[in-house]
């Protein structure tokens, strides 16, 4: 594949988002949907996501792992809005996603403390699981409403107060 299949579109219902701050951005496009009760996120492999075995870099999918079951929890749960720094992440690599595939994810939050956020998820590559992914995360300081993902909104999403 010659050409950045990153920027082919994505599947219906996906919308471009900005999550995770300028890193995140970098190493984007990022796309989100409301499927159900859910977010779901996705990407499009493309060149710069790639190992040299023409699959998606590990570190690209624990990127990407680490973003969507973090932010899962600011819109599958009622916290506030507030910063999530990762204070564990696990991953099992399951499968390869190759150059050119759609990857997408769906997480679940498994519980809410004070001070802390417990999710998983599972993300495909193409319909095929690639990747499961836990992670613990720190309640910290709420976050301004601003651009970017404080103004998430997608079809079917729940208005949140």
């Amino acid at each position: 594949m010659s050409k950045d299949s990153s920027l082919l579109p994505p599947p219906p219902g996906f919308e471009a988002v900005e999550l995770g701050g300028t890193f995140a951005s970098l190493n984007g496009p990022l796309f989100a949907r409301w499927s159900g009760e859910r977010l779901e996120l996705g990407f499009r492999v493309g060149l710069g996501h790639v190992n040299p075995g023409q699959n998606c870099h590990g570190g690209m999918l624990c990127t990407f792992a680490d973003i969507l079951i973090s932010t899962a929890a600011q819109y599958q749960t009622d916290i506030p809005r507030q910063f999530l720094p990762t204070i564990s992440l696990q991953a099992d690599f399951l499968a390869g996603a190759p150059l050119g595939s759609w990857v997408q994810g769906q997480a679940e939050i498994l519980r809410v403390t004070r001070n802390l956020v417990f999710s998983q998820g599972l993300i495909q590559a193409d319909g095929q699981v690639v990747m499961r992914a836990s992670g613990v995360f720190k309640r910290g300081p709420l976050l301004p409403e601003a651009a970017g993902d404080q103004a998430l909104r997608l079809p079917g999403m729940p208005a949140r107060p």
